[in-house]
């Protein structure tokens, strides 16, 4: 892992803004590693990613806020500092599905995923198992319409408890209230079993069969109070045919759902996604 810095900004657009914030690291002695900038003509919105070696950067990190203010006062940004050596710490949440947590945990176990995994949480004891497998802290909390409020203090307690970054939902069915959802702005990543904004809600898989469909999709999105509506990291589809029925759609959209779901949580990691409005930009 390298020892880096990632500077994420959004601003509106205007001349000289590059410079501005080269000029400022070069003067603090930054190699630039990857610089990479977006332009939103119809919102005259400017977003970039710029990442530097810390090696050899003469500006103490505790001090980068009041060095760089000048700089974002005068450009209007809004800006977040991101280290690479720091591991976020990710809780994820499922229901009775697996396939979504066992690939995350594969690949966390793997190093794909920098991060830790203190806490997974669940509304059904059915993947206690994987949990125990990767030695990790399970918590079965049932969930039902007259205890969702006790449950949900009860998730929230657990997650500041464990100094939690962000949340993966892997396929936990449950809607989280707004008041959860308020709590974790752009720091909720859920997996839903469809192309959105097609067939958003309960049971995609089987109104995509009763359509005929010949596409189907998974779309990984950040949490809003808005059911499957907030902005979109990561989507994927896979063709089908006549010959598929409803096991061979669940099937096959499970594959892309683990994919589409570990594409979304590294990009989060990494420090590569922005969200202005309901949209994303996803860094290269």
């Amino acid at each position: 892992m390298r020892n880096t810095a990632v500077l994420l900004i959004v601003c509106p657009d205007r001349k000289g803004l590059v410079a501005a914030i080269a000029n400022f690291l070069y003067r603090h002695n930054a190699n630039i590693l990857h610089a990479d900038q977006h332009q939103d003509r119809e919102a005259g919105l400017f977003l970039m990613r710029v990442e530097w070696d810390l090696a050899g950067f003469d500006l103490d990190l505790r001090q980068f806020a009041a060095a760089f203010e000048p700089v974002a006062a005068e450009y209007r940004m809004q800006w977040r500092l991101a280290l690479s050596s720091v591991k976020p710490r990710l809780a994820v949440f499922v229901s009775r599905y697996d396939h979504c947590l066992a690939d995350l945990l594969y690949r966390w176990q793997a190093g794909e995923l920098y991060c830790e995994i203190p806490l997974i949480v669940s509304n059904h004891p059915d993947t206690h198992w994987l949990a125990e497998a990767y030695r990790l802290p399970f918590e079965h909390i049932p969930v039902s319409q007259e205890t969702k409020p006790a449950a949900e203090a009860r998730q929230q307690a657990l997650l500041e408890q464990h100094e939690i970054d962000f949340v993966v939902l892997a396929r936990y069915m449950q809607v989280l209230s707004p008041e959860f959802i308020r709590r974790w702005p752009n720091r909720i990543i859920n997996i839903h079993h469809s192309f959105l904004p097609a067939f958003h809600g309960a049971r995609p898989y089987q109104r995509a069969y009763e359509r005929g469909v010949k596409l189907i999709g998974a779309t990984s999105h950040y949490v809003t109070e808005v059911l499957d509506d907030g902005p979109i990291i990561e989507q994927d589809v896979t063709r089908i045919s006549h010959r598929d029925d409803l096991d061979d759609l669940m099937q096959k959209g499970a594959d892309l759902e683990k994919v589409v779901l570990s594409r979304a949580v590294k990009w989060h990691i990494d420090n590569r996604i922005l969200v202005y409005g309901n949209k994303t930009v996803v860094f290269d």
